[in-house]
């Protein structure tokens, strides 16, 4: 069901600890997602470590690098605010 596509993506999607995420912010988060990922891949400062080691590893760091990066993303939409 639609439902039980938007939770499954919501587990692989990063989050803070306060979101609670409505279908369409889950469907925008996850664009925003998207883009991180291909700048990341795009990035010649890629880590090789990250490629060689472990799918949790990578995960991780790509959770917490994504974290940061949306939060000064949001931040520097409130300051221009």
């Amino acid at each position: 069901s639609l439902n039980d596509a938007f939770a499954e993506l919501r587990k692989i999607i990063p989050t803070l600890p306060s979101d609670k995420l409505s279908k369409i912010q889950t469907l925008k988060l996850a664009a925003r997602y998207i883009d991180f990922l291909c700048q990341v891949l795009q990035s010649e400062e890629l880590d090789q470590k990250v490629a060689t080691s472990c799918n949790y590893l990578a995960h991780e760091r790509l959770s917490y690098a994504f974290s940061v990066w949306r939060m000064e993303g949001a931040w520097s939409m409130s300051a221009s605010h």
